[in-house]
């Protein structure tokens, strides 16, 4: 089966070919246009602006990914043309803006050529981001597209998922926990009740005056700092449920930093040893709280499988303590989660969980499908 994947929610555009022979998945091009240094300077992304980029870079980049041979979209394909089996995009949840894009690009080329179409997840995507295996795919800038050579063909195994898998997906818009039955089955055990984890950051790295994104530099400063230093606390982590809430943590570190940094403009200046001392309490607390509801979760279901996904999953701390946890308290229970270049939104994983309702000959007519910002896995 040869899946053409579109993944489009929030500000990176993505473009896979993937194939999938019994069970095993080959990535035969990926490429993905990022819109980091566009939103930087807005301190986050700016939905209007992304929407824009994501409609510029569509269509460039799906003609690369199904190659220089193939004739300019939307025109029907050629001899030498790459035709797809099926055809997956993102529908939801994410931004409007975004999700409008990549879905009718996705129904105009299913039209065109009369090849079945799948809506996918954006969450469910990143729960199969675990079976990547050690795949190489290339990251643009917006300036590079026209001029990018595409890297070798690159093979890689499919992890075995073993059910029930619990599923923590953390990321800049989502944190969840969600018991996978089955592939396509699903049951949302708990979710954030204001912000993700992710949000929780970003947001307060802005308040660092760190740049965007600015989760990854707050793990950057916070490997010299020390944990302990600052008493933040864990909201909701000894809370008789499995739901989230980021929404205090951030407001104490604002106290925090009112009362022991000097104010800036738009943000608080720490000392170098004090920064590192912050970042690195700071972290803790939501590592505390993720790895401290996954245990939860798995201790009362059980899973014998348990994936980290999301964008928080590349945080390094957070995937060696939950490993080492899971190790101690779980050892029945296999741990996947994605190397730190598939955490990150990506149309390899769309491919992936896509396939598997392909399977099930569960496609949505061209004319049907809707880009859902709210759609949630229940």
């Amino acid at each position: 089966m040869l899946i053409l994947a579109i993944e489009s929610s929030c500000d990176d555009t993505s473009v896979a070919l993937v194939k999938a022979t019994r069970g095993k998945f080959e990535i035969l091009k990926e490429l993905t246009a990022s819109q980091i240094d566009i939103h930087k300077k807005y301190g986050g992304v700016v939905p209007e602006i992304a929407g824009r980029m994501h409609a510029e870079k569509i269509m460039p980049l799906i003609e690369e990914v199904l190659g220089e041979h193939s004739p300019p979209i939307p025109l029907l394909l050629r001899e030498g043309g790459i035709k797809p089996d099926v055809i997956c995009v993102t529908s939801g949840p994410g931004l409007i803006t975004g999700l409008l894009v990549g879905v009718e690009a996705a129904k105009t080329l299913s039209y065109l050529w009369n090849v079945p179409l799948v809506g996918v997840n954006h969450i469910e995507g990143h729960i199969h981001s675990v079976e990547i295996q050690n795949p190489k795919s290339k990251i643009l800038n917006n300036n590079q597209i026209q001029n990018s050579k595409q890297l070798p063909i690159t093979n890689y195994q499919l992890p075995k998922i073993k059910f029930p898998a619990l599923c923590l997906i953390a990321s800049g818009g989502h944190t969840e926990l969600i018991l996978m039955k089955d592939h396509g089955k699903y049951k949302k055990l708990g979710a954030t009740l204001d912000d993700a984890a992710g949000e929780c950051f970003d947001k307060v790295a802005k308040l660092l005056g760190l740049e965007y994104p600015g989760g990854p530099k707050i793990s950057l400063n916070a490997q010299t700092g020390n944990p302990q230093a600052i008493k933040f606390p864990r909201p909701m982590l000894k809370e008789d449920n499995l739901n989230f809430s980021f929404a205090g943590l951030k407001t104490s570190a604002l106290y925090w930093l009112r009362d022991n940094a000097k104010k800036q403009v738009i943000s608080y200046k720490l000392q170098v040893t004090s920064l590192d001392d912050f970042c690195a309490s700071f972290e803790q607390a939501i590592i505390d709280v993720l790895v401290g509801k996954t245990l939860k979760a798995a201790q009362k279901y059980q899973p014998k499988t348990i994936i980290l996904g999301g964008g928080v999953a590349a945080n390094k701390k957070l995937r060696e303590t939950l490993a080492e946890q899971i190790a101690k308290l779980i050892p029945y229970s296999l741990f996947l989660t994605p190397s730190t270049k598939y955490c990150m939104d990506n149309a390899a994983m769309i491919a992936i969980a896509g396939y598997y309702h392909a399977k099930k000959k569960e496609f949505v007519k061209w004319n049907k499908i809707q880009a859902d910002p709210n759609w949630e896995i229940k």
